[in-house]
């Protein structure tokens, strides 16, 4: 059962009660839950989970959702962290790992915070769901929605991959385009939405997407034998990977997993959406907007993260970095990953094995870490970007 005890603005530390219907704090900050983990430490230590289901619902203990018969699921969770050694061998990195995403139910990392998402709005009786997304987002919800008999409201970029468009639609959500980036889809849709018992599951606007997303890190710590890499590259847009992961560290070394060292984190983001690397270069606590942002990496082209605060703490205190790489870059690491490895990831995916050269081409990392590189996409629902790698292949 879930040790669930309250939620707490990030920000300014406010408590608010659990089983009840939240957005932001009145500050204006997402609001994080919070559990009794001195409860939950006897039924969680990692021995006992080998007899448990292999998805992220063996932890619980660590999960918003208080009720087994509110829980979603597709089958997410607990995806393959791949130890690629041919890879590895090219870049003189014999300890370096490809957390493989796409296997999670619609193809993304987003299942899994969707689906926490969609099952405490259950247990909440909450049954209109909106989301503003730049792709697989809206394509999750739409997919758990669907699973739960909600209604889903997606409000997309205009030039959202096809493939994915189609996804939200052929799953029953109502689907609108709008000319702009997902801030944009945001703006709309909370104008047009405005008054109506519609729930907004926008990244970090509500608590609960980012609990799905903190298991990633448990899975990692179980994958790696019970300890940590050195280092993890994410791709980042809003972040809540990222953040979730930072939280779940601080979890552990609570429940006794962990001492207090915790990997470094490594943020990646596009050149032409990058506000995270300038926030963090000009050593600011929060990011700035990035006014007209460009990128094929659809899960990049975020202007602005309400979790910007968050997701620099997370990088300052684990001595990581913010880093910037081109489409370009981006692409030529999709084709490598592949090639080597035979995984065919989102250019999201490739943009970290991009920073990961750049990390190691600037000294950032030696060579001799342990480094796992966050996969968050599958790469065949972006077959425009395929297209020209093919292309330029011959193929």
């Amino acid at each position: 059962m879930s040790s669930l005890t309250h939620l707490e603005c990030a920000r300014c530390g406010k408590h608010f009660a659990a089983g009840q219907t939240h957005n932001l704090c009145d500050c204006g900050s997402p609001l994080l839950a919070r559990y009794d983990l001195r409860r939950a430490s006897p039924k969680l230590e990692p021995r006992q989970l080998q007899s448990r289901a292999r998805d992220l619902w063996r932890y619980r203990e660590v999960l918003p959702v208080t009720q087994d018969a509110s829980i979603v699921s597709l089958g997410e969770g607990f995806t393959p962290l791949l130890h690629a050694r041919r890879l590895g061998d090219k870049l003189g990195l014999p300890n370096l790992y490809l957390k493989d995403e796409a296997q999670n139910p619609t193809g993304s990392f987003k299942a899994r915070g969707m689906a926490v998402a969609v099952s405490v709005a259950q247990e909440l009786g909450i049954r209109r769901l909106a989301v503003p997304s730049a792709g697989n987002a809206g394509g999750a919800l739409a997919a758990y929605a669907a699973k739960a008999g909600m209604e889903a409201a997606i409000f997309m970029p205009e030039d959202t991959p096809l493939v994915i468009r189609l996804e939200c639609t052929l799953h029953g959500a109502k689907v609108t385009l709008v000319s702009g980036s997902i801030k944009d889809c945001g703006r709309v849709m909370r104008e047009r939405l405005k008054g109506g018992d519609w729930f907004d599951v926008s990244t970090l606007r509500e608590p609960y997407r980012l609990e799905g997303k903190k298991t990633m890190a448990y899975e990692v710590f179980e994958q790696l034998g019970g300890r940590l890499p050195d280092a993890m590259i994410y791709p980042t847009g809003g972040g809540t990977g990222l953040i979730g992961m930072w939280k779940a560290f601080g979890e552990m070394q609570e429940l006794g997993w962990i001492a207090e060292r915790r990997p470094r984190m490594f943020a990646v983001q596009a050149q032409g959406c990058a506000p995270m690397v300038r926030a963090f270069a000009g050593e600011s606590e929060q990011a700035a907007e990035w006014v007209n942002p460009q990128t094929l990496a659809s899960g990049l082209r975020v202007p602005a993260a309400i979790g910007d605060f968050l997701i620099l703490r997370a990088l300052r205190q684990s001595r990581g970095a913010a880093l910037a790489v081109s489409d370009g870059e981006m692409l030529a690491a999709v084709r490598e990953i592949a090639e080597t490895e035979g995984i065919l990831t989102s250019p999201e995916g490739g943009a970290t094995l991009a920073g990961l050269k750049k990390l190691l081409a600037d000294g950032f990392l030696a060579g001799h870490e342990s480094v796992v590189l966050f996969l968050t996409a599958t790469g065949y629902k972006y077959f425009e970007a395929l297209e020209t790698l093919a292309s330029e292949r011959g193929n």
